[in-house]
């Protein structure tokens, strides 16, 4: 699905050097690592929102708008309300309908879905701006939920969530990943919940990216 080879990422220098990363599908990929070393450096070259440093990353999932992005400062449209924000996701996935349904009434029906899996009925007509944060973080989920994208790449999207709200969005991103096949990427300050969700952990240090194992210390 993405696959990189000696990629650096930085902008007027590399902060992270020569990744070689495979994500395939079923992977929930972890990134763990101490502030300001290049986590979300990486998420926004592999979103293709900045170009590589060095190397080469390839996929075609962005032109084809497979792939979903969740950034730490979520991008909503604060005056909407959370079914416009959801619906945006909607509009912009790559899925085609099932048989003898029209694109239409699919689209209002995957945003209907990622709301209610959002834990958002309540809160369908509500604008962004009137959310608390954790609400706000869901809403952004769910936006990406209804893309039904092939990969999701996440900055600390469960931040301000309870521990509750945790088992919610995480169990929604894995049906997600089972069903459909697609893959998560996930920067993760919470080094815990990085090892109890995540199939794979990375961590960022000494401007590398590193495999490690649950339990590994600092």
């Amino acid at each position: 699905m993405l696959f990189t080879r000696g990629l650096s990422v930085g902008y007027d220098h590399a902060l992270v050097s020569n990744i070689d990363l495979d994500v395939f599908p079923g992977d929930i990929i972890g990134i763990i690592g101490a502030s300001g070393i290049g986590k979300t450096t990486i998420l926004r070259t592999l979103a293709g929102l900045i170009p590589p440093f060095r190397g080469s990353l390839e996929h075609s999932l962005v032109k084809n708008g497979e792939l979903g992005y969740i950034p730490q400062r979520l991008g909503l449209v604060r005056h909407a309300s959370v079914e416009h924000n959801v619906a945006l996701g909607a509009r912009a996935t790559a899925r085609k309908p099932p048989a003898g349904t029209s694109n239409r009434q699919w689209k209002a029906t995957v945003t209907r879905e990622a709301i209610n899996a959002m834990g958002l009925t309540e809160k369908t007509r509500e604008p962004v701006r009137r959310l608390s944060g954790g609400q706000q973080r869901r809403t952004a989920t769910a936006r990406t939920l209804a893309q039904r994208p092939r990969i999701i790449l996440a900055d600390e999207f469960l931040s301000e969530l309870d521990a509750e709200n945790v088992e919610m969005v995480f169990g929604a991103i894995h049906r997600l990943v089972k069903e459909d096949g697609s893959a998560l990427v996930v920067v993760e300050h919470n080094v815990e919940r990085a090892f109890r969700y995540c199939t794979r952990v990375l961590r960022v240090r000494d401007g590398r990216l590193h495999p490690v194992q649950g339990g590994e210390s600092e």
